[in-house]
């Protein structure tokens, strides 16, 4: 389908420009009249437009569609409707395309899970499952519902990371800071006169030159490498799936990163696969949609190993067990839910257990982080400060004998 780059105007008379594919451009003037807009003028593109500083759609964005469509579907209001009332209410430029096009494919005839999937950008596979398995169940408020919900747990889980992160990074940023204009500006000014004293360096405040002299001869090199190895190793990563899984497997080891990110994996995995279990989605399924939400190629391959042995007959916890990925409180609880039937009740118990466990650990990480920062610091600052002024105290002590 081809892309117009277009010139439109709206209610208020403001100029709304942007792109968007359409047929032709009648098709293009039915589109953006469904959006109250009125088309001044269009050119066809003849590449994709990457619009940068475009606003994507993020996870609120999807919570207030879900709110919405589980607020509509509750009530009885058709699809049609609450997807014509959320386009009307909707500031998001992209996301009001993409509404006003699952209207036209609803229109079309085409169910709203199959209309979700043309846009992988905003709905995974994962979600378009669980509405699917909504639809054939009739319970695509409850759906709704629960993707609300798990949503704003992740948006939650996001926002106290950004805590853990933001702080260490601001002191990172300091002291990388203060340790290049004391490496760079105040050493070298204080050991030609510490030299100057001709008395024998101690072994310290010869590093602390040397290190010094580092600094000053190759600044840009120091500057450069993070962001060097950032990239490179992002690069590599992509590129080779062998060095990709043993780093997916070292996040999931090394402390005290490992253990919370795993808790978190967990607690998604056990969540969705409920989700996605409740609604009617077979076993198999379940465990293959939940290999794109895992975000670990470590716990993706232990799922597809788990399927491969409950397809060869295993149960259910038999073959989570052999993974020897999932923790003995998952297979328990698995074991459980088999014996009683309630899989999904089972799962959201190991969810409810893990969310709790990662706020808690996250605390304790967080409250670890700002003494373990300040004691670098005040030790980095302590080593410059007895190199320089040791041999400053020992002249002084020599000449006062």
């Amino acid at each position: 389908m081809p892309q117009f780059i277009y010139r439109a105007m709206d209610a208020a008379g403001q100029i709304v420009p942007g792109n968007m594919d359409a047929l032709n451009v009648p098709d293009l003037e039915l589109r953006l009249h469904r959006m109250e807009l009125d088309l001044i003028d269009c050119r066809q593109s003849r590449q994709k437009v990457i619009a940068l500083g475009r606003r994507k759609i993020d996870r609120r964005d999807l919570i207030n569609f879900c709110f919405h469509m589980e607020q509509m579907a509750s009530a009885g209001v058709p699809i049609l409707d609450a997807l014509n009332d959320l386009r009307d209410s909707m500031d998001h430029p992209r996301f009001r395309e993409i509404i006003t096009d699952l209207i036209e494919n609803i229109e079309g005839g085409m169910p709203l899970s199959s209309a979700l999937r043309n846009y992988p950008e905003a709905f995974d596979q994962t979600f378009t499952g669980l509405v699917r398995a909504g639809e054939e169940s009739g319970k695509v408020n409850e759906v709704f519902r629960n993707l609300a919900d798990s949503l704003k747990w992740q948006d939650e889980l996001a926002a106290q990371a950004k805590k853990i992160i933001t702080y260490p990074a601001i002191v990172f940023v300091v002291v990388t800071a203060v340790t290049f204009f004391l490496m760079i500006y105040l050493v070298p000014q204080l050991t030609s006169f510490i030299r100057n004293m001709g008395q024998e360096l101690p072994l310290h405040t010869r590093a602390l030159i040397a290190i010094s002299n580092v600094f000053i001869g190759y600044w840009h090199v120091l500057l450069a490498l993070p962001a060097a190895l950032w990239f490179g190793g992002r690069w590599w990563l992509r590129r080779n799936e062998r060095a990709a899984f043993a780093f997916d497997r070292v996040k999931l080891r090394v402390w005290p990163v490992g253990p919370v990110l795993h808790k978190i994996i967990l607690a998604r995995f056990a969540t969705f696969f409920a989700m996605m279990y409740g609604s009617g989605i077979t076993i198999l399924e379940c465990i293959r949609l939940s290999e794109g939400i895992a975000g670990n190629r470590v716990v993706a391959a232990a799922l597809r190993r788990a399927a491969q042995l409950i397809s060869e007959g295993h149960s259910v916890s038999g073959a989570f067990g052999h993974t020897g990925v999932f923790p003995p409180l998952v297979v328990r609880m698995l074991k459980v839910g088999e014996a009683t039937g309630a899989l999904d009740g089972a799962l959201r118990n190991v969810a409810y257990f893990y969310n709790r466990e990662v706020r808690e650990q996250i605390e304790r990480v967080q409250s670890m982080i700002e003494p373990t920062m300040t004691v670098v610091l005040g030790l980095l600052l302590g080593w410059i400060m007895l190199s320089v002024l040791g041999p400053i105290y020992d002249t002084i002590s020599a000449i006062r004998i």
